[in-house]
Parts: structure tokens; C-alpha cells; sequence
């Protein structure tokens, strides 16, 4: 065994990093097919605002998320359910949003991100959600965060 090897091993013990080794002796995940999984789960995540279902909306919350929205900073599933529960009062829902780009990575990782539209379809932002695919299998978010849409040429 090399010394390289020996580190890589003793690391991947000591410090938590035995995904590293695995990712490097296992095929490559088909990242195309991931992406399409993320994009299909932000739209059915994307509908819960639609069909004004919170519970749903939480579903597709990592426990450990953060949403981050202005001054405002939620986290965990319970934290950022509850700083979202206002958007989902009325029977109109205040805003909507549908992936424009979707790239993920084999790790299990994605990155989406698209437009925020007002209920007059005006846009009005830009979300960018961070996803993990988690040991169910599942892609839930774990990262969010909004913007005004870019005003650059």
C-alpha cells in the first residue's frame, strides 16, 4: 500500500469521507437522468404552492435545509415549513416558479434554478434550489434562495 493510499484510508476513517473512495470504484451515475429527476421534483414542488398544500410543501424540504429570502433565514424542515406557512394563506397563490436550468452531478447533488412569476405571470425572480438525493432516494432541497430577476444585458 502506498503512503497515498494509506492517508486516503486512514481519512476516510478518521474524518467521514468514505463517499470519496466509493464515488472513485463505482460507475459513473447517469447525471442526465438525475437532472430530469430534479426538474420533475421541483415542478411537483413548485404545484404544492399551486394546489396551496403546505404539508406537501414541507415533504420536499431536507431536514437540514436552509431557505434564505431577504433578510430572512430558515432552517431545518420544521423552521423553514413555518416561515413559509403566510404563502400558503388565501386561495390565490402569491407567486409561482418552474425550473429554467437543471444540472446535477453523480455525487447526488443538483442544482436548479428558473424564474418567479407574480399571479399575473409577470416574473418577478429567480430561485435557485440546491438538491440532494437522500438514502430513500428521494431528492429533497436543502438549499434555497431567491433574487430579483437580473436586470443585466
Amino acid at each position: 500500500m502506498t503512503r497515498r493510499e494509506a492517508l486516503r484510508l486512514s481519512l476516510s476513517g478518521i474524518v467521514g469521507f468514505p463517499a470519496v473512495g466509493k464515488a472513485a470504484r463505482e460507475p459513473a451515475a447517469d447525471v442526465s437522468a438525475m437532472a430530469a429527476q430534479v426538474r420533475e421534483a421541483e415542478r411537483a414542488f413548485a404545484k404544492t404552492m399551486a394546489d396551496r398544500d403546505h404539508a406537501a410543501f414541507a415533504g420536499f424540504v431536507s431536514e437540514e435545509a436552509v431557505f434564505i429570502g431577504g433578510a430572512s433565514v430558515f432552517r431545518g424542515r420544521a423552521g423553514v415549513a413555518e416561515g413559509w406557512k403566510r404563502y400558503f394563506e388565501g386561495l390565490q397563490a402569491p407567486f409561482s416558479w418552474d425550473p429554467e436550468q437543471v444540472e446535477a452531478v453523480a455525487s447526488g447533488l443538483a442544482l436548479s434554478s428558473g424564474p418567479v412569476f407574480s399571479p399575473d405571470g409577470k416574473r418577478v425572480g429567480t430561485f435557485n434550489s440546491v438538491w440532494r438525493r437522500e438514502t430513500s432516494g428521494l431528492w429533497k432541497v436543502v438549499f434555497d434562495k431567491g433574487c430579483p430577476p437580473c436586470r443585466c444585458e
